[in-house]
Formats: structure tokens, sequence, C-alpha cells
């Protein structure tokens, strides 16, 4: 397409008898190629394109313009529903088909491009006196050139606006397309009591798969200014927004003109409504994992005045909280073995034909060997998608999410469009634009949860701005261990500790817990099969990763007794107990294990540990002589495999052994651990194509960096942050050793105050979030001593 569009600007240029030098030519040749592609790439996605005449200048190597009469192009966007946004009315799209060929654009003139070329030129040579080449053409001497620069002073300002106004409208237009920011629903108004209402509004922006570099001087994302190749160059990443209604005009706005409105039509309407210019007044939530998206309010997450949540807190203190739905959870673009079933056809070629794939780590090699001889066809172009799709996962982890919520705070900022004052230099409106552009513009505050905290932490690490507060619960990252595997070999003592104390509670629950894990081996060996509703099978290793739930609020405990006293049918009066799974007990423990829901736990859960930055390189020790290797190599397994081993006094990690009927030791319990063998027994993270995957991840060596403890310590030493943390003391989830040397003195988080607390368990702010939230927030702003 290229070609042509080349010869048809060479021979308008040469039939409109402007001579231009070499460069000025490529330039015009390529802003003409730019436009008319990109108006063609809208074609691509089934988009109804309308023409509109606009004013574009190009820079010359000798600093002089040409006005141009050029046309750009502006897409009506599809929003969700399957409608599309023509002139301000909705039209339902035509049948659905592939190829732009298949919606050939209505407008002829579209298609003359030879015609607009030349009335470019046309409009050129009619504007501009004619260019030259060469010192003979120039004969006029300096002081005429200059008296005709008087002259025309006024008149070249306000072409020069025109054309800055053509060249913001365009930036305009691509930006939005860009972003493709939609509200997918009305605003959803809500009482909480206590005279507060609040609104709800759901929302979902494209964003780049891999972000570029952050602009120079700025604390933005660098932004493409191309169109992207594809589609599947972007993902949506969706966001809720938790605001209180203050006034009747506001309420009818939302009962009344928002619903009317398209959801790209909402999205700029509530970005113009708000009109915020700062991001001071919004908290940024960010949701532990990695996997699982934010809590939905009201449901999940109470926001009512005076309320016992850390919502109701938040919205206390900022006008708007923001739940961010982290890349590939919750409503996002998922992440799941279905979705990449569409995405990478090509991973699951051999799903069906081959050999069940080895979910031992040390024979994946001897595995692919194996298929690639007995199948050599399918197994290339399975290799070839599992690179792909790897490649792909590795984009979903801590500075990506961090770089998605700072182009979500910059889509919700809002800049007047070029229409709304036309008689306005647009060239000051440019400029003022990039001051403001340069200007920080931190969120107001941030909480982490969890994983979320990790995030807080890139955030400190990789954005020059970071949120002016930072407040992390239960989530600082064990960034300066030498190595996932001893934070793990750390993290299996507090799944032992916890084990006990829960066998303390329910000493009856040691002989329930051998029964039921004897009974699964009996039937592993006799080669039967316990299905779960899920398609998965109950194994007795499944069945002891039910300890994830010991880690949970105050009732824990009582949750997995209640849980357990279930799991046998009861026998009928007379009749002999057969030890039968009861089905309740067994969609109990699907219920319980979120893992073919969110299998980026499963994939990407170790990826955490796995820092670039971390000087004593992650797996270092087991792998001699390679520095840079930051490979995970199923750290938790390799952990509790040299627990088996060790063969303690008092203490067994063997539930082969502790499940037998002459142990007088309990079976305990796993952690949150990952392990290789959950492509086996869980359904959505099994099969060739995803066992492969799962092992591909666990063996990537080049995993990026995620933490910098010089960032850090800078962020928080000239107060471009204030942080606090609460760190538990009993946390099965993140290592309490670990934290406390982060926070140290002379650690990466020195200056972040610590509330130290074995009151809560990992899901304090959860379980009272009204008191950690306020608690950890007066830490920060200096109203509360603590530490004392």
């Amino acid at each position: 397409m290229f070609l042509p569009l080349l010869l048809v600007s060479f021979s308008a240029v040469s039939s409109s008898k402007i001579v231009l030098q070499r460069n000025v030519f490529l330039a015009a040749t390529s802003t003409c190629m730019i436009l008319l592609c990109w108006s063609k790439s809208l074609q691509h996605t089934g988009n109804i394109v309308t023409t509109a005449r606009a004013w574009s200048t190009i820079s010359t190597g000798s600093n002089r313009l040409i006005r141009t009469n050029t046309f750009l192009t502006a897409a009506a966007t599809r929003d969700d529903d399957g409608e599309e946004e023509v002139n301000g009315s909705v039209q339902k799209p035509p049948e659905g088909k592939t190829g732009w060929n298949h919606n050939p654009p209505k407008n002829p003139d579209f298609w003359n491009i030879a015609e607009q070329v030349e009335e470019i030129s046309k409009s050129v040579e009619e504007s501009e006196p004619k260019f030259q080449t060469g010192w003979l053409h120039n004969t006029k001497s300096p002081a005429n050139n200059g008296a005709g620069t008087k002259k025309n002073k006024t008149s070249g300002k306000k072409s020069n606006n025109a054309a800055g106004m053509a060249r913001r409208r365009l930036e305009e237009a691509m930006k939005a397309q860009r972003e493709n920011h939609r509200i997918v629903s009305p605003g959803a108004l809500h009482s909480c009591g206590k005279d507060r209402q609040i609104v709800v509004t759901e929302h979902r922006v494209s964003v780049p798969i891999v972000h570029t570099e952050k602009e120079e001087g700025t604390n933005r994302p660098a932004m493409r200014v191309a169109m992207p190749k594809s589609p599947t160059d972007f993902i949506d990443v969706a966001f809720t927004i938790v605001e209180e209604i203050k006034d009747e005009e506001t309420r009818a706005w939302y009962e009344t003109e928002f619903p009317t409105l398209t959801p790209k039509q909402r999205a700029a309407a509530y970005v113009k409504r708000c009109g915020m210019t700062s991001a001071k007044d919004m908290l940024l939530y960010l949701q532990g994992g990695p996997g699982f998206g934010a809590p939905s309010p009201v449901t999940a997450l109470c926001f009512a005045k005076d309320g016992g949540s850390w919502g109701s807190a938040a919205l206390d203190r900022y006008s708007k909280v923001v739940l961010l739905d982290q890349r590939g959870t919750g409503k996002s673009s998922p992440l799941t073995k279905q979705s990449l079933e569409q995405r990478f056809p090509g991973l699951f070629a051999m799903d069906n034909i081959a050999e069940v794939v080895s979910t031992d780590f040390t024979d994946q090699i001897h595995t692919m060997d194996r298929l690639e001889k007995a199948h050599p066809e399918e197994f290339e172009t399975f290799k070839s998608s599992l690179d792909e799709t790897t490649a792909f996962i590795t984009q979903f982890r801590a500075d990506n999410i961090v770089r998605d919520a700072e182009m979500v705070k910059e889509i919700l900022m809002y800049t007047p469009s070029v229409d709304d004052d036309e008689e306005k230099d647009v060239d000051d409106e440019t400029n003022a634009d990039k001051k403001c552009a340069s200007q920080p513009n931190p969120w107001g505050c941030s909480l982490g949860q969890s994983f979320g905290g990790f995030c807080t932490m890139t955030f400190l690490s990789q954005v020059q701005y970071p949120p002016k507060i930072t407040l992390l619960t239960g989530g600082i990252a064990p960034m300066l261990a030498d190595s996932a595997f001893d934070v793990y070999t750390s993290l299996w003592k507090k799944v032992k500790e916890r084990n006990m104390l829960y066998y303390d509670m329910y000493p009856g629950d040691v002989v329930t817990v051998k029964t039921i894990v004897r009974k699964l081996l009996q039937l592993e060996k006799e080669g039967a099969t316990i299905r779960l509703p899920s398609g998965g099978k109950l194994t007795a290793r499944r069945f002891l990763q039910l300890g994830m739930m010991l880690g949970g609020s105050p009732s824990s405990f009582a949750s997995m007794h209640y849980l357990l006293s279930s799991a046998f049918l009861q026998p009928i009066s007379g009749k002999d107990d057969t030890n039968e799974f009861s089905r309740g007990f067994l969609k109990a423990v699907d219920n319980q294990q979120p893992f073919d829901e969110y299998p980026i736990y499963f994939w990407l859960h170790e990826s955490i540990y796995a820092d670039a930055n971390n000087e004593s390189r992650l797996g270092k020790e087991r792998v001699e002589g390679d520095d840079t290797d930051c490979a995970t190599r199923w750290s938790a397994d390799s952990a509790y495999q040299a627990k088996v081993n060790q063969k303690l006094s008092g203490v067994d990690y063997d539930y082969r052994v502790t499940s037998q009927e002459d142990s007088d030791l309990p079976v305990l319990f796993f952690g949150e651990m990952v392990f290789p063998w959950m492509a086996d027994d869980y359904s959505e993270c099994g099969g060739v194509g995803c066992t492969a995957l799962a092992h591909a991840l666990a063996a990537k060596k080049d995993w990026g960096p995620l933490y910098d403890a010089t960032q850090m310590r800078a962020a928080l030493n000239d107060g471009r942050t204030r942080s606090a943390a609460a760190i538990y003391y009993d946390d099965i989830y993140v290592d309490f050793d670990c934290c406390m040397e982060v926070t140290a003195r002379d650690g990466p988080l020195e200056k972040c105050k610590v509330y130290i607390t074995n009151d809560y368990q990992h899901s304090g702010l959860r379980d009272d979030g009204a008191t950690i939230f306020n608690k950890l927030y007066g830490m920060a702003t200096g109203s509360i001593r603590t530490p004392s």
C-alpha cells in the first residue's frame, strides 16, 4: 500500500510544479502516508470514518513552513455494547466481517487519493510563494524580506494559529482513539446511610501491552504517537471510581443526562464535568494477588459514613477512591486459559494429540524432546507460540501495573479541547500544556494490600513522582533476600506454627485430617480419581492447599473446622461408614481454591520475587557462574522438599508419613505456595500448553527490575512521598523477618513508619479496615506518633 501512495504523492507534487528539497518532500510524503494509513487502520477495526478539513504544518530543514490543506480523519469508535457513535447518534453495527475490505468507506472521496494530494498541492501553490532552491533564486534583498515578513505578521499569526488548531485536533483525536476511555454503564447511585450517597462509575481504558519509556522530563509514561499495528497491541484495564454525591445538581446529572450517553460519550462528559487538573484528591487502591481484581463497592467494600471499612475512611479524606483491576484481573482484559486459547491458539496445538506433559521440572527438557520427535510439525507451531505467550505474560507484573495506574491518572485529568476556545492562541495553549505536563502531578494517596504493597514499592522505585502518601498493609517485598528459595524456607516455618495453633484450637481435627489425606492417597494408589465440579481432581496435595485459609480473618480457623466437618457423607443408620466424600464438601473445596479462575496466581506468583536489581540474583546459589540468573525454578516446592528431607525431631512436613495411623505427628497444611504439580490437579492450569508455559516462566532468567533501593530512599528522603506500613507478626504470606530487614535503619524503606502488630492476620485491612487506614494515615502525615 505504501508504494502507490509514494508514487501518487510524487506525481501530485510534480504536477503542481513545486520544487521541494529532498527532506521536505520526504516529510510531506510521510505525513500523507501516516494520515491516510491511519484512516485505513480505523477502517480495519470496523469503524465509520468521517472526513474533516484542517490545517497542518510541516517544518522544513530551512525552518520555513508550508501550510497544506490536508484531510484529517476522525473515527467514530465502537462502544462495548456493540453500538456505534456517529454524529452524536447511536447506530447498530453491520454484520461482523473480517478485514477492512469487507467494510469499504461509503464516502467516495476516501478513494480519490490523487485528487486529494493534487488539492493539497494547489492550496500550497495558492497560499504560499513557490519554494525555490539555490542562491540564484533568492534575489530579494534582506530589507525586502524583512518588510514582507513585517507586513504579513498578522496574517501569518492567524495562519499559524489555524495550523496549530488542526494539529491539536489531530492529536486529540489520536489520543482519544488510543486511550479508548469508556464508562461501560451509567453510574449507579447507592445510599450508604447517615446522609451519604455515593456514585459508582465503571471505567475501561486501552493500554499498550508493553509500555515504552517515560517521557523525558515528565512523570508520564511515554505515549505512542503512531496508531497500533494491531488491536492485539493493546489490552483493556478496568477501574471503578467511588465518590460522594454532595449536591442535587450532580445527582440529577447522573440520573438524567448521564444514562442517555454512549460509553465513550459518558467518559468524555465525566472527565469534563469533574474538571480535574490535579490528582491530589484521588486515592488509588492496589489489590493483593497477583491475579485478583479489586473489591466490588457496596457488596465487598462498604463506604458508609463513619463505617468500619477502609473505604469509608478513605472517602472521608479523598473525593475519589479509584479501585484498579490490575491488568489481567477483574473486569480488565482477562488472562486465563480461555483467553490464551483465543490469543495464542498455537500454544494448545498439542493438547489433544500428545501425551500428558510431565509436571516434574527436571524432566521438562526430556519431555519437550519426546514431543518434538513424535509430532514435529505441531511442535514447531507449539514452540513458537510458547515463546510468544511467555513474553506476553511477562508483561503482567508490577512494573507495568504502576505504568497502567499512571495512564489512568492522566486520562482522568481534564485538558480543554481546542474547540472550547477557538480564539485562543493555540501555540500558547500548547506551550502551557507542555509546561503543565512537566509539573509533578502525583496521586494523592495509594493504599497497597499484600501484593499491592509490592506494587507500591515498584511505584517508589520506577515513578519519578509516586503518590504523595503511600500506605502498605501486609505488603513489604523481601527485596533484600538472597533468593526466593530463602524466602520460602522462612515462610514454611511460619506455616508450621500456624498449623499448630489451629490444632490447639481444634485438636479433634488432627484425626479428621489424617483420615482425609489417607483416603485420598489410597484412591491415588488405586488409580481412582475424585473429580471436583470445576473438572479438576481432588488429591491429597491439593487438599492440603486449603491451608491458605488459615492466614485470614479471626474466623478462618472456625471456617476451616466447619469445612472439614462436612467432608464425609453421614452414613445411614444401621449401615457401615463408607468414608464417601460429600458433594457439598467437594464444591466447597472448589470454591476455596481460586487457581482455575485466577491462573495468574499460579503462573506469576513466584515472579514477584524475581528482581533483576537484586544484587544477589535470585537463584544464583543454585546456578553457579551465572550472575544474571534470577529464575525462580519453583522455589516453594524446592524449599518444601528440603524441609521433607531434613526430618527434624518433633516435626515432619511429609504428609505421606504423618497421615499414617502410627504417626503421632499432625499433617501440616500448605500455605499460599504454588507447585508444578498444580498443572495436573487444576483443569484450567493443565494441558500440554499451560504446563509448558508454567515451566517456561519458572525457568525464565532475564526478568526485569522491580525494586530500586536508591530510588526508594530518595523518594522518601526528599519528601516526594510519606509512607507508613502495617507489618503483621504472624503473617504466613509475607515473611516478618524480611519485612524488618527492608524497613530497618539503612534499609530501602528506612523512612517508612512501621506499625508492628499481632492483633491481626494478613487480612487485617479487610477485618478492621477503618482502624488500620486511619492509623497508617496518621502515622504518615505525622498526627499519630508511631513508633513512639
